[in-house]
């Protein structure tokens, strides 16, 4: 089985030169701001940092193809790099701090591509973690500077802390009763919001968490995270990995319930 690690280390060295550029324009007067078509924003930023890592990735690894939030699919190929420049860009362009750059390579297998490289890198938090395919999860400030991850043993709701984005689209899904619902049988809630519910639970510190509309870009990294710390990432369909449009993640002991609550099973 090939070990990753040079894609790991590459990754590091992408998420690196995309800090800078983000860093650098975080919180400042003149950044510009557009709405796309699906009327989210986006920011000079977020073009900036995913050029950048794609012009790296054209030169280290030209076989390999490119997705991006903001440029769309590039190359063909059994191996696919997946990045969302600025997970967060609502809280980047408001000097919220909780935003990453998401980077994951994925390769073909069965049942489609899966990530085999993760790399969540937030900056403004001071904080980055990552994980290769059967070499486990780390956070820390470089790849000889880390600690590894591991999943909460919480195996009871009532002790659970349970995080999320927001209520939007629960009730559009039809899935708002039972959110309620789960959230009056755990222990704890808090909207941590985007990428940081995951690491969170990939960290132990959080039990589960879930959000009812993503896309591919936003899920890729975190899965890989969660499921080497020894956690559980499906969508609420229970499908693994981050291809339902949607997730739900876990310590893996509490999954079946907190998928049970969001489909309004109980």
């Amino acid at each position: 089985m090939p070990d990753y690690l040079d894609d790991l280390r590459l990754a590091h060295v992408l998420a690196d030169a995309a800090d800078a550029a983000t860093t650098d324009r975080f919180k400042a007067l003149d950044l510009k701001v557009e709405t796309k078509p699906d009327m989210t924003p986006v920011s000079e930023a977020d073009k900036a940092a995913e050029e950048l890592i794609r012009g790296q990735l054209q030169r280290a690894r030209p076989r390999d193809a490119i997705l991006g939030e903001e440029y769309g699919v590039e190359g063909t190929g059994p191996r696919r790099w997946v990045i969302d420049p600025i997970d967060g860009t609502k809280n980047y362009v408001r000097g919220v701090p909780v935003w990453a750059t998401l980077i994951s390579l994925m390769e073909a297998g069965e049942g489609g591509f899966q990530p085999v490289v993760g790399v969540v890198s937030a900056p403004a938090l001071g904080r980055r973690w990552w994980a290769a395919k059967g070499h486990g999860a780390y956070t820390g400030r470089s790849l000889t500077k880390a600690s590894r991850l591991q999943v909460s043993r919480v195996s009871k709701l009532a002790d659970a802390s349970f995080a999320y984005s927001s209520l939007t689209g629960w009730e559009e899904q039809g899935r708002l009763d039972g959110f309620l619902d789960l959230t009056r049988a755990v222990w704890r809630t808090r909207a941590y919001g985007d990428f940081w519910p995951y690491m969170m639970v990939a960290e132990g510190a959080v039990d589960m968490c879930a959000e009812p509309e993503l896309s591919l870009w936003d899920m890729a990294a975190t899965a890989i995270v969660v499921t080497e710390a020894g956690g559980t990432f499906t969508g609420l369909d229970s499908r693994p990995g981050p291809h339902s449009g949607n997730a739900a993640a876990s310590n893996g002991l509490l999954h079946d319930e907190l998928l049970g609550y969001l489909n309004q099973r109980y």
